[in-house]
Order: C-alpha cells, then structure tokens, then sequence
C-alpha cells in the first residue's frame, strides 16, 4: 500500500466513531476530556478543538491509490511549547491492525508535525501496558521521559532530526 496522510472529511469521523467501543478506549484513546458516548459530529467538534492550538492539527492515514475510501487511522498534533510538537489521539482502525500501519502512519505523522511546526523534539504519551505501541515509538526513536510520566502513562520524546554519525 502506497500511505498518504490527508485532512479529515465529515464521513471519516462516522468511520472513527466506531473505532471507540467504550468509555475506557475512548479514555484510552483520547484523555480524560473527551466524553462518551459521543455521535460523529460531536466527535468532528470535540476532536477539532485541537486546530485552536498552536501548530495544531488532524489527519487521516489513507491509501493514496484510494484517497476518498475510509481512512485507515487517525492522529493529531499541537505545539506543546516551543520548540516541541506533540503527538496525540494516535489510532488504527482495528480492521487494519497488525498489518504495519502503525509504523507507516506515526512516521507519517511525525515528519508532517515537524515540517507544519520546525520543533527540534516530538513527544506524546502511551499507557504503559500497550506493549504494541511502546515497541513501535521506541523503535522510532521515542525515549521514556519518566519524570513527566505517571503510574500508568509514560511520556516519551525524540528528536525531530536523527543524529548525524
């Protein structure tokens, strides 16, 4: 599959809405902000609200040889503070799980966070316990940051540009 990042649509979100199938994935998912049960369209304007912020902004991972079918994941980025982009309400549609997208769609999404905000570091935050996910950021370059971390949420950053040998 040739990936492409593209802005959400209106029938993208009726897609993400069936993606959370409880309040404990949608905390999971989205924070502690984010309320459920929600319909597509409060879930277009609860999910928006991140275009407020600085540098801030939504995208779908899409097939590029199909740009208009159904996304495949969906995932933010806001500045931070300065100099720092962060990455948030990162998810693949469980249809497309375990096939590699994860990869595809965060290298995606970071090198368009930079590029839209020039930071010098990307972070963004995991639960511990999602094994998948821990291994896919370390493996990008995401390092543990413990003292901005919790019990149960671990706060990771990397640099935006890999260090030069």
């Amino acid at each position: 599959m040739n990936a492409m990042l593209r802005l959400p649509g209106h029938s993208d979100y009726e897609t993400i809405a069936t993606w959370i199938a409880d309040a404990a994935s949608c905390a999971r998912w989205a924070g502690p902000k984010l309320r459920y049960p929600f319909s597509p369209v409060e879930l277009q304007t609860m999910l928006s609200s991140v275009n407020g912020l600085a540098g801030g902004a939504s995208y779908c991972l899409a097939d590029a040889s199909d740009a208009c079918a159904s996304p495949l994941g969906f995932g933010q980025h806001w500045v931070a503070t300065p100099g720092a982009v962060h990455l948030g309400r990162i998810i693949i549609s469980p249809l497309a799980r375990g096939k590699g997208l994860g990869r595809t769609f965060c290298t995606l999404l970071m090198a368009q966070a930079i590029q839209a905000t020039n930071a010098a570091t990307v972070s963004l935050r995991v639960y511990r316990d999602n094994a998948p996910a821990l291994a896919l950021y370390a493996s990008l370059g995401f390092v543990a940051e413990e003292a901005d971390s919790s019990d149960e949420i671990l706060f990771m950053r990397a640099d935006a540009a890999p260090p030069i040998d």
